[in-house]
């Protein structure tokens, strides 16, 4: 988390699912991208913490380009695209690039939304 909290500027703590509780009140919180938003992963399977990505562009309303760490181990990773692809074009659901299949994963991981920096 500190990755995220350096790149965004979001000073919050915590595992990375808890900060979408830990913002309320503190900052802004939206289910639309806007640069420099942190997207806030929920718990899913083996992501037991959730995780968090840095929107570096919109690429478009159901695609972002983000950075973020560890989604690979041991590895930051730079203008990675995430698409939506909740049913109602809410970000609740998205898939991210993988690197080593140079392709979109094909799993679908809940997210709670964005994080706006102030």
């Amino acid at each position: 988390m500190p990755y995220a909290r350096d790149v965004s500027g979001i000073q919050l703590e915590g595992d990375a699912y808890e900060w979408w509780g830990e913002a309320d009140g503190i900052y802004s919180r939206a289910h639309r991208p806007s640069l420099g938003a942190v997207l806030v992963f929920k718990p899913h399977g083996a992501m037991d913490v959730g995780h968090l990505a840095v929107v570096t562009a919109i690429e478009s309303p159901r695609e972002v380009l983000v950075t973020q760490s560890n989604w690979l181990p041991h590895r930051i990773e730079q203008n990675q695209p995430v698409v939506d692809v909740s049913r109602d074009n809410n970000w609740s659901l998205v898939r991210v690039w993988y690197e080593p299949a140079h392709a979109l994963g094909i799993t679908q991981y809940p997210a709670y939304g964005f994080i706006l920096p102030n």
